[in-house]
């Protein structure tokens, strides 16, 4: 029997900030570090990965069902090299059949995409943290209407996946200013305040012991600071 899996918001960097030279050189260390730490956190290997990243977006909910995904470098003007990046995880579409299905009961609408590979926001982190890229691993858009409520529902809908074994991943960054975030990074600014207070407010909204106060929080984010 699986153990019951985590689920977790990770950090995916700008662009294939993990695979390039910096000045300093540290300057992605800790996103890399909490990366490449995460699966010694888990209770066990996970069966499959379920990703849903903030770069892709459909008008319903869409599930990745390719067997052998390839990758989309959706991200420009970086090194030539870094579009010769590889992550070779395969698919898994009796995943995605079991995903469609719980959101389905869930009163969604669902769709299936049978080309799409993985973007940046997936392959670019989880080379990191899964090099051997061994664990079958879907891809779950967004809905592009970015309504809270109904994403928060999706992810009670999709709850049960953990206790089978399946690590639920969500990939992004809570402030994505790339040119302010690599200044503060290099020492050379203090970052924006606003995102910062944001976090403050958004480590407060999750950390709710209340649940329906934690899901009132976040159904407001737009209303943050």
């Amino acid at each position: 029997m699986a153990q019951r899996q985590p689920t977790m918001y990770i950090p995916h960097g700008g662009g294939p900030c993990f695979f390039m030279d910096w000045d300093p050189p540290d300057t992605w260390e800790r996103h890399r570090a909490f990366l490449a730490t995460l699966p010694a956190t888990l209770p066990e290997t996970p069966k499959a990965l379920l990703v849903i990243s903030a770069h892709w977006e459909a008008p319903v909910f869409t599930v990745q069902t390719n067997p052998a995904p390839p990758l989309l470098f959706d991200y420009y003007g970086f090194p030539p090299h870094t579009y010769e990046l590889t992550w070779p995880a395969p698919g898994n579409p009796v995943l995605a059949a079991r995903v469609r299905a719980l959101l389905e009961s869930a009163g969604f609408a669902v769709g299936e995409d049978p080309v799409r590979g993985f973007d940046h926001g997936v392959f670019v982190p989880l080379k990191v943290a899964f090099p051997k890229a061994e664990i079958p691993t879907v891809q779950l858009s967004l809905r592009a209407d970015l309504d809270p409520s109904a994403h928060l529902a999706a992810g009670r809908a999709l709850a049960p996946l953990r206790e089978e074994g399946v690590l639920i991943l969500g990939s992004g960054n809570t402030y994505h200013n790339l040119p302010v975030m690599m200044r503060a990074m290099r020492g050379r600014g203090s970052g924006e305040p606003r995102g910062r207070d944001f976090d403050r407010w958004l480590t407060d909204a999750i950390t709710q012991e209340d649940s329906a106060q934690r899901d009132a929080m976040l159904a407001a984010w737009d209303r943050a600071p």
